[in-house]
């Protein structure tokens, strides 16, 4: 299974899959959170999925599970019980993205030192920003929550670009998905030529698909 998932990995690293694609592969489906977005336009990031949630607003136990962030991993901050405060700022965002060398950082929450994040071009996606953050003592974590979530998300990956983030599980990283992604850019040429080329539709292309014969 890891070599299958370190080759689709490449190639939609590599081919700039979209999270689009990846959806539509996925029949329009996917994990993902639809407040989250790119902090930074033209941002871009495709990983392995490190879950690092933050409990009952406070960051004690994010700043406690980024300190074994996996290189080239995305960290999947997933603020329960923390209400509109942020997360963290700049701080923990260099500490993971620089020193821990991971390919982007998302959050289920808001992030504070907005101004800095953007000057910087880190590649963050967040619900958005606010100068109020959250505590960095230990207020409690709900164990029980906390293993059931990681049980289902160890071994996804995750896809962020300008559209937001999706989250393909362990169990949907099939030989089937890789082959799903291969046909769907297939696909996209074939749509694309049929627009610039022969002048089609999208009428005639994506729903009639002349371009099999189909009337």
């Amino acid at each position: 299974m890891s070599l299958l998932v370190d080759e689709i990995l490449d190639y939609i690293e590599i081919n700039k899959i979209s999270t689009t694609e990846v959806a539509d592969v996925l029949n329009k489906t996917g994990e993902f959170d639809p407040r989250i977005r790119p902090l930074n336009q033209r941002s871009r990031a495709v990983g392995r999925l490190f879950y690092a949630p933050a409990f009952n607003e406070s960051n004690w136990y994010t700043h406690y599970f980024l300190q074994e962030t996996p290189e080239h991993s995305i960290p999947y901050v997933e603020g329960i019980n923390c209400g509109e405060r942020a997360i963290f700022g700049d701080l923990v965002a260099k500490y993971t993205l620089l020193y821990k060398r991971a390919n982007g950082i998302v959050v289920s929450g808001n992030l504070r030192d907005v101004q800095q994040l953007i000057k910087e071009q880190y590649p963050i996606w967040c619900w958005g920003g606010t100068p109020i953050g959250c505590f960095n003592s230990d207020r409690g974590m709900d164990k029980e929550y906390y293993h059931e979530r990681k049980a289902k998300l160890d071994g996804a990956i995750l896809v962020a670009d300008d559209s937001g983030v999706i989250i393909v599980l362990k169990n949907q990283l099939t030989q089937e998905f890789f082959n799903g992604l291969l046909a769907i850019e297939q696909q996209e040429d074939i749509w694309y030529d049929c627009i610039d080329r022969l002048k089609f539709s999208t009428f005639e292309t994506v729903c009639q698909k002349k371009y099999l014969g189909k009337k």
